[in-house]
């Protein structure tokens, strides 16, 4: 089998009403990293010094020594930074989330009680600000545990949400793996929540941001002042809240840390940012905690039997009647890389019009002569399939007069003389009269168009059908 992992389709094009609080148009979601003493650093036992994330450009590791003037840039996060930003959260009446790296919050005891104090979320932002992408799995996971059992220990109570930030590919299943977290936040996929399935685990994940983050004041291209910030952020909050008043509300992630939005000059753009949305009704902005039990409480998961998963049996089983009295269609469809976006009625077609499109013409022939008649003597005899009938019967071809049924029998016969297949016509797109009007139109064409116009039709038959299975 060859299926592919990634999800590119999400909640497809009708994605779910979040349905906020109070009917909110958006939840605003602020996230605070604290990460500083839980740097690279050789005092803890790194082989390194940090290199990411501060305010000196084009900074690079200093193997074996310690980086004073970057200690002390992290420094100034939690000295300073911090407590501005408390200020300003506090005064402004927003609990944000805390993505908490264990071991700076550690050696953070104040700030720690500080947040507690306010009734700030204290999430898991791992056990130190490293990269996990080289961990050998087993390392990682031990990792993930001894940051919950620090974490524990220094805040009294385990994080129910976990972000890496600096993760590796696997990040997610392992922690996922341990059933600890309400949610988790390594994915920047999404303008709203959505769940996968980990084994038996239906996990939450509450999709993070690395564009409207203060961190773009460290990298290229990025925010040079405060103004830059605050303009990106009113700009996509205007656009979210549009969004949200049509009728389809998104949430929106701000990202934060200590050193960076901290500073005077860049905290004054966030400062404009918050006032700027405190001047509008229904804007929401919770801790994603609180996101986390909105969701699962509002839109629990529901299994479903995905395509992208079946044994060849069952897709067959399923889908080999689709293209009428053709199973080889799925079978070979099967054999495509499918993954997530053909778990959808529009997935499935697409696999199977693949098959159809680029079979030769004898084997497309076949599944147009494989098609019955319209209100043929087949339909008379009770013989069509159950797809068939029920398609005839939705455009009233089994309610004709004696005299409308001799007169498709004649046109049918005429075309099958003409063309050598049959009439084919996706009869939901029609009525009785317009069926009896593209007869008398298409039967005058040239065989070579009305092989291709048969075809297409083929195809759309497929589509109503896929969407009738997966309703």
């Amino acid at each position: 089998m060859k299926r592919y992992p990634r999800d590119m389709r999400g909640h497809g094009p009708d994605a779910p009403a979040a349905g906020w609080p109070d009917d909110a148009r958006i939840a605003v979601q602020f996230v605070l990293n604290y990460e500083e003493g839980g740097e690279n650093c050789i005092l803890h036992g790194d082989g390194a010094s940090e290199a990411f994330l501060s305010d000196i450009p084009g900074a690079a590791p200093w193997p074996g020594q310690r980086h004073w003037n970057m200690e002390s840039i992290y420094e100034y996060g939690a000295r300073a930074g911090f407590w501005r930003l408390h200020r300003l959260f506090t005064g402004a009446g927003i609990a944000p989330t805390v993505y908490g790296v264990a071991s700076a919050l550690a050696r953070s005891p104040e700030q720690v009680a500080a947040m507690k104090a306010a009734g700030w979320e204290i999430a898991s932002h791992g056990l130190k600000w490293v990269e996990h992408r080289d961990m050998p799995e087993d390392a990682e996971r031990a990792a993930i545990a001894e940051a919950i059992r620090l974490h524990t220990e220094v805040v009294g109570t385990p994080p129910r949400g976990w972000y890496t930030g600096r993760c590796s590919a696997s990040t997610v299943r392992l922690a996922a793996e341990t059933g600890a977290f309400d949610y988790i936040s390594d994915t920047y996929d999404d303008d709203l929540p959505y769940w996968i399935e980990v084994g038996k685990r239906d996990q939450l994940i509450i999709p993070y941001t690395l564009e409207a983050n203060d961190m773009r004041f460290a990298t290229a291209p990025g925010w040079v002042t405060g103004q830059d910030f605050f303009v990106y952020l009113k700009d996509a909050f205007d656009t979210l809240y549009a969004e949200g008043a049509a009728g389809a509300p998104k949430m929106m992630s701000v990202g934060l840390h200590c050193r960076l939005a901290g500073r005077p000059g860049k905290m004054a753009g966030l400062k404009r940012f918050i006032d700027h949305i405190q001047g509008f009704d229904g804007v929401w902005c919770p801790r994603r905690i609180d996101i986390a039990a909105h969701w699962a409480a509002t839109h629990p998961h529901r299994r479903i039997e995905r395509p992208s998963r079946m044994d060849r049996a069952r897709f067959v089983e399923l889908y080999g009647g689709v293209f009428e009295h053709s199973p080889w269609i799925a079978e070979r469809a099967f054999d495509l890389e499918l993954g997530p976006a053909h778990d959808c009625a529009a997935g499935v077609h697409n696999a199977l019009c693949r098959i159809f499109r680029s079979a030769g013409r004898d084997e497309r022939m076949g599944v147009l002569t494989a098609h019955p008649d319209l209100a043929g003597k087949l339909a008379a005899a009770g013989r069509l399939t159950a797809q068939s009938t029920s398609e005839q019967a939705g455009a009233g071809l089994d309610l004709l007069t004696d005299d409308e049924r001799a007169a498709f029998q004649k046109q049918n016969a005429a075309y099958v003389a003409r063309h050598g297949f049959p009439f084919i016509i996706a009869v939901r797109d029609h009525d009785k009269a317009s069926i009896a009007a593209a007869f008398e139109r298409r039967i005058g064409n040239d065989s070579e168009t009305e092989f291709a116009e048969a075809c297409r039709q083929v195809e759309r038959i497929a589509e109503f059908r896929l969407e009738d299975l997966f309703a």
